[in-house]
């Protein structure tokens, strides 16, 4: 084992110190520096270094549970939350000054989009009072899309920050996030941030905190992450107002699994919080839902990266490594226990259900058994996400995809686009519906195929349900009334309307269904609103609605991966946009073309190309009228004909 490194000549080069960058060791003299900015180092050569994971866990093992602080930061989109996990992080020494910025965003789309897809976990060391502290950060995604990821994030935590935007306030995601953390007991610390923005409005921030959350304003901190402004008071009240984690260390084994990703040397990596007891590297564990057995080849804790360690104990949340090959079973909420010490679970586990399905195909010229690889191997890091194989007489070969939610959809093939390069039709977004069946039974639908045929539905099926969502808008109260209108539109109920900031800020929340929530009704909200309105929901259960399933025609002939289930009272009009949409994709033919719009038997809308026709009559005299009789016939019986037998191709640009 690796211990102090000789001492080298005193007049070494910046090139010799250039060597040990972003290498395992570090100064003894200031633990929390790298070589590269280490004053100690500079004077006196290498004698002062030490190997990194030898001197972490001894200092490690040294400080008590009692000052353990596990916490994570609740926030709405583009509130600063990566940026002042940054500024946490340089502040600890975990990394260094000047470190590219969202150093815990990973993706390329987090970077893009500035939202967290992937919650992301650091361990920091904190020296408050003359005394070592162990803080974990947890970097949760703000998106409701994420939800389950992020509640089971919050339950290895004893506190959060709840950051605010002081030019911008309250907003949707910050309440959701809020009740998700109060309703799990978590301490919550208010932060103020971006108050060196010239508009700026910290007393309309810190009441709202007040009347919102029913929190003391003057408890909270008020920041400017970019800048550094007071950021060095947040550690100090994270120690001093967040409990540490409670546990027993004798007790059992009782391991909650937060996360997992995949590796492709080390297979499938899982991230615990360690509720009770030790857990050891080469320990035999089992998982409580699956009852799969394990051995633990390598565990650790993420500071920022991988830092192996013999032990991880309660309170600690880290990496382990147990030989898991299938992403399929680690669980999210499972209990890791001893093998031949079986406990009682902990709470709260529960599998995440995909919420919109979509259609996906490779585009035209790409090689399906090559997408196909891509396809699965990104499913590989991301569990929640359901996949199976599906054949479209229209599109061909290509898969039935479930996401959590739109914009979990979106940021998957923006993954598969940047990561892997690969081209992807996806057809519209549906949702789960619910039959329920006379006798008793009820059964899901995730794709319309599987919609019950109109002639079986009055003797078989007693009542059809659909998903409803609970929606939290926050915006400006000019737009009330125009957004009133479009969650009207979109058969919305009312649940409550606030008023924030003396009536300058409106909090609504309605009940309406995942269908048009899925149909672009956040860019029709930002429209009306001109980008000010933010919304955030939560699952709200089913509802029994009159449900049809409308199927689009060409020639008689049905387009199945284009059917889509909806509301009666949507048919009609989404029927003529149907058509009308399609008929713009579609080349015309020597023969005669009709597209339409039908729910079983009943047509709704039709649209017709006109065939391409030859003048067959161009040579003939104009006196010689039965000869252009018998052409014109001629031509009529062969379009009748050629229509029987002729088949239209549909592009793979169709998307309606």
């Amino acid at each position: 084992m690796m211990a102090w490194i000789p001492k080298v000549s005193p007049a070494f080069t910046r090139r010799s110190l250039s060597l040990f960058l972003n290498s395992k060791y570090i100064c003894s003299s200031c633990v929390n520096k790298r070589p590269s900015v280490c004053p100690f180092v500079a004077r006196r050569g290498f004698a002062d270094l030490k190997y990194e994971s030898e001197d972490l866990a001894e200092r490690i093992d040294a400080i008590p549970m009692e000052r353990y602080r596990n916490f994570s930061i609740v926030a709405h989109v583009d509130h600063g939350k990566s940026t002042l996990s940054d500024r946490l992080l340089i502040m600890t020494g975990t990394i260094p000054e000047g470190s590219q910025g969202q150093f815990l965003d990973r993706l390329d789309v987090e970077r893009e989009r500035g939202i967290t897809v992937k919650a992301q976990t650091c361990t920091m060391l904190y020296n408050y009072k003359g005394e070592d502290y162990l803080l974990h950060l947890v970097d949760t995604p703000g998106h409701v899309d994420f939800r389950a990821e992020v509640s089971r994030s919050y339950a290895s935590c004893g506190g959060a920050l709840l950051l605010v935007d002081a030019s911008q306030g309250v907003q949707a995601q910050t309440v959701a996030n809020f009740f998700l953390a109060y309703s799990l007991g978590l301490e919550l610390i208010p932060v103020i941030n971006k108050i060196d923005l010239d508009h700026a409005d910290i007393p309309r921030a810190r009441e709202q905190i007040e009347t919102m959350f029913e929190l003391d304003p003057d408890g909270a901190i008020a920041v400017s992450a970019k800048r550094g402004t007071n950021v060095e008071q947040i550690l100090p009240a994270v120690i001093e107002r967040i409990p540490p984690p409670s546990g027993g260390k004798e007790t059992p084994l009782r391991c909650l699994l937060v996360d997992s990703w995949f590796d492709n040397y080390l297979g499938v990596i899982v991230l615990i919080y360690v509720a009770d007891g030790t857990l050891k590297k080469g320990d035999k564990v089992m998982s409580a839902h699956t009852r799969k057995r394990y051995d633990i080849k390598e565990l650790g804790i993420l500071h920022p990266d991988r830092k192996s360690m013999q032990h991880l104990r309660t309170g600690q949340v880290g990496y382990a490594v147990l030989g898991m090959k299938n992403i399929s079973e680690a669980l999210v909420g499972d209990t890791i226990m001893h093998l031949g010490s079986e406990v009682e679970p902990l709470p709260g586990f529960e599998e995440p259900q995909p919420m919109v399905f979509v259609g996906a195909f490779p585009a035209e010229g790409v090689e399906f058994t090559a997408i196909d690889d891509r396809v699965n191997q990104l499913v590989l890091n991301d569990r929640s996400v359901s996949l199976q194989r599906e054949n479209s007489n229209a599109l061909g070969q290509g898969w039935r995809i479930g996401f959590l939610g739109t914009l979990h959809a979106s940021v998957f093939q923006d993954r598969l686009q940047q990561e892997y390069g690969a081209s992807l039709i996806i057809t519209a977004p549906t949702v789960p519906y619910k039959i329920v069946m006379k006798d008793g039974t009820e059964k899901i639908i995730r794709n319309p195929d599987e919609f019950p045929d109109p002639a079986l539905m009055k003797s078989k099926v007693q009542d059809l349900q659909e998903p409803m969502v609970k929606a939290i808008m926050s915006f400006p109260q000019e737009y009330l009334g125009d957004i009133i209108l479009i969650c009207e539109a979109n058969r919305g109920t009312q649940v409550d309307m606030t008023f924030l900031s003396h009536g300058n800020q409106v909090l609504l929340q309605y009940i309406i269904p995942t269908a048009h929530l899925v149909d672009d009704f956040f860019g029709k909200l930002k429209g009306v609103s001109k980008g000010y309105a933010t919304l955030d929901y939560e699952d709200a259960g089913y509802q029994s609605a009159d449900l049809v399933k409308m199927q689009l025609l060409v020639n008689g002939n049905s387009v199945d991966a284009l059917a889509q289930v909806m509301h009666r009272s949507l048919a009609e009009r989404r029927g003529k946009e149907w058509v009308q949409r399609f008929k713009k994709f579609l080349r015309s033919q020597l023969f005669e073309i009709v597209i339409q719009a039908a729910i079983g038997s009943k047509i709704l809308a039709r649209e017709t190309i006109k065939a391409r026709r030859k003048d067959v009559t161009a040579k003939l005299h104009a006196a010689d009228i039965s000869r252009r009789k018998k052409l014109l016939q001629n031509q009529k019986e062969g379009k009748k004909n050629m229509r029987q037998i002729g088949r239209v191709t549909i592009p793979q640009e169709v998307r309606v």
